[in-house]
């Protein structure tokens, strides 16, 4: 067990008895992750699901709980350019209620309705453990049946050198609709380790954005476990620009006929970043549809890393699966780590991945150069055409238009 490990078990032992819900549940957790610690810790037992991305960097940081300097959160805020539409904003990993515009109706706080819900298991995966152990707030929202609830963002906002463990829960009933931006953005070297449940009813249909855009000196994990039901659509997109260390980890289960899911992302890095999207996508009824495709833009030393699995039942037949992985290396010395896996046990099945890496094309780069587009700019456009169909499966057009903006604004910090 790492000392970072210990870390955490000594301030869960501190909290016991005084952390909201299922304390049952939380010791479980606290044992299992005594038993695992952090992947890539001291410890010797190999987590094959964290063959690429290693957690030592935070089993060797000093999380300092509390002492964050409280007034740089309305800093951080001001700078989001959020939508017009209801925000709920968590700071350091607690409700700000002072910097939300709740939503009308179908929010609950984890801190005053404790629910770790029933699709995570944090007997498997260490992350959810320590999550479950320490979890202190998060939000659940619920969407009734047949109604439309409109865009709610979901604001994490962490400063300081703490960390933080939100506990969120989404629930569409029988054809509701709902579109969840979640962003993700501070100040300091903190962690945020956020686990969400979703569950998507029969016809129901869950938009899901991410824009994962923290400090670099910052780690952020975050696991997310998703039930589909008979006809019902996740459509999930993920933007990862920030962090020293990211990883996005989805569980997808297609539990009804005809369900749908969608697991699209962008990762651009830079300098020493690392970055992790490792899914896996459960079918296991028959006529679903699964589509993943994930681009990397990859410049300095950073590392980007692709896992996806698709699990085929044996009932699962007329399965529809499909996995891309695309990567552009802006340097010699960034890379890039795939590992895409298909399990199948139907007969009736249309299944295949797929992967490229490659370099900017230096035949487009001299057309640019000589017409007079500068450099930066000329590797800029041909990132953006490299990355034009990623951000094109964002239906929502306003939506699409704010992460185009933070890709631009993160090309600005590079010229900086």
């Amino acid at each position: 067990m790492s000392t970072g490990a210990t870390g955490f078990l000594q301030r869960y032992e501190g909290l016991a008895g005084r952390l909201p819900g299922d304390s049952a549940l939380r010791s479980a957790a606290a044992a299992a992750f005594k038993a695992s610690g952090l992947p890539g810790g001291t410890q010797q037992r190999r987590i094959e699901a964290w063959k690429y991305t290693s957690l030592r960097s935070v089993a060797e940081a000093k999380f300092q709980p509390d002492t964050a300097p409280r007034h740089e959160v309305e800093t951080v805020l001001a700078g989001l350019m959020l939508l017009d539409a209801p925000r709920i904003v968590f700071a350091d990993g607690v409700l700000r209620s002072d910097l939300s515009v709740m939503p009308p109706t179908g929010f609950a706080r984890f801190a005053d309705q404790p629910d770790f819900g029933t699709l995570s298991w944090p007997d498997r995966e260490p992350m959810v453990a320590l999550n479950t152990m320490l979890a202190q707030d998060g939000a659940a929202l619920h969407v009734p049946a047949g109604f439309d609830a409109g865009i709610v963002q979901l604001v994490s906002i962490a400063t300081g050198e703490g960390d933080f463990h939100p506990r969120h829960s989404i629930r569409l009933a029988k054809g509701a609709m709902m579109t969840v931006v979640e962003i993700s953005a501070g100040q300091g070297r903190y962690l945020l380790n956020t686990v969400t449940e979703i569950h998507v009813a029969e016809g129901a249909h869950l938009t899901h954005i991410r824009l994962q855009d923290e400090a670099v000196t910052a780690f952020h994990i975050s696991t997310t476990y998703a039930g589909i039901e008979t006809g019902g659509t996740y459509d999930s997109f993920t933007l990862n620009l920030g962090a020293r260390l990211s990883r996005t980890e989805v569980h997808a289960q297609l539990s009804g006929a005809g369900a749908i899911v969608h697991l699209n992302a962008a990762q651009i890095l830079t300098g020493s970043q690392h970055a992790d999207f490792t899914t896996v996508v459960g079918h296991a009824a028959p006529g679903c549809s699964s589509r993943q495709t994930v681009k990397n833009v990859l410049n300095g030393r950073s590392r980007g890393v692709f896992q996806g699995k698709i699990e085929v039942a044996r009932i699962a037949q007329k399965t529809d699966g499909y996995q891309m992985n695309q990567a552009l290396l802006l340097s010699p010395d960034a890379e890039i780590d795939c590992k895409p896996e298909l399990e199948i046990f139907a007969d009736d099945v249309k299944c295949s991945h797929g992967a490229t890496v490659g370099e900017l094309d230096p035949d487009q780069m001299f057309y640019l150069r000589s017409r007079g587009i500068p450099d930066a700019e000329a590797r800029s456009i041909l990132v953006r055409a490299f990355l034009a169909e990623a951000l094109g499966a964002v239906a929502d057009e306003t939506i699409r238009n704010r992460l185009e903006t933070a890709v631009g604004q993160w090309w600005e910090r590079q010229k900086a």
